[in-house]
């Protein structure tokens, strides 16, 4: 049903107001401090700061020191491919537009930056030839929603070369949030993801599959064609399920 719905910024709010209704509200907002270094305590220095245990080890005082840190910047990678376009089977729309692996990562994507830009963080996007550098506030989110809806699953994507851009455009340490099938060049791909952990980025997958892709229902003999190639395999379902 929520598929049905054009208003990508309505749906995100639907998802989202639904999934944490039940949630306790944080209570960290904005930036945070991180622990930098110690250094000898100094007459007028903030006594909560006097780290005691580490006082009664040494017989010495010393305070913390800490690192202020801005707020979380994330980007969105999203897989544009023509195997997005597959439908979920038996879910959602029409007989003639079937709710397809896409639109549901499209609905996925835009939850996902309504909770990031709703917490006062940063949230960009890439996605085919598009992108949108992390920021945050309101009218970011909705322009970033706008793009989200203006996408479609068409030709072949570089899963390999988009997350590499996107984990370098991420200007510190963040959060890159891949949502795809992961169909293709998968050893490349993993070792890209692999490349933005070290970085120091946090990495978060969604792989979006289909039920039939899980299953392979098929019993009969069918053909398949390659929604990016066009290349076609005929096979016979019954025996093809047997070593799927």
């Amino acid at each position: 049903m929520l598929a049905e719905i054009a208003d990508l910024e309505l749906v995100a709010r639907i998802v989202v107001e639904g999934l944490v209704s039940g949630l306790h509200r944080s209570p960290f907002h904005g930036y945070s401090a991180e622990f930098s270094q110690y250094r000898h305590y100094r007459p007028g220095d903030d006594l909560k700061y006097v780290d005691w245990k580490l006082a009664a080890r040494t017989d010495r005082v010393y305070t913390k020191q800490f690192r202020e840190t801005t707020n979380m910047a994330a980007a969105l990678v999203l897989d544009t491919s023509a195997s997005m376009g597959f439908p979920v089977a038996g879910r959602g729309r029409s007989a003639d537009a079937p709710l397809s692996k896409f639109r549901y990562a499209v609905i996925a994507a835009a939850a996902l930056a309504h909770v990031i830009a709703g917490q006062g963080d940063s949230i960009g996007l890439l996605a085919g030839d598009r992108f949108i550098a992390p920021r945050s506030g309101p009218p970011h989110l909705r322009g970033l929603l706008a793009a989200l809806t203006l996408l479609a699953a068409r030709g072949g994507w570089d899963g390999c070369g988009t997350i590499r851009r996107a984990a370098e455009r991420l200007k510190r340490r963040g959060l890159l949030i891949v949502l795809s099938d992961f169909y293709d060049e998968e050893e490349r791909t993993q070792a890209e993801l692999r490349r933005a952990a070290r970085m120091g980025h946090e990495v978060a997958l969604f792989q979006i599959l289909s039920r039939d892709e899980l299953d392979l229902p098929y019993r009969r003999d069918l053909e398949l064609t390659d929604l990016e190639t066009g290349r076609r395999l005929a096979i016979n379902g019954g025996l093809a399920r047997r070593g799927y």
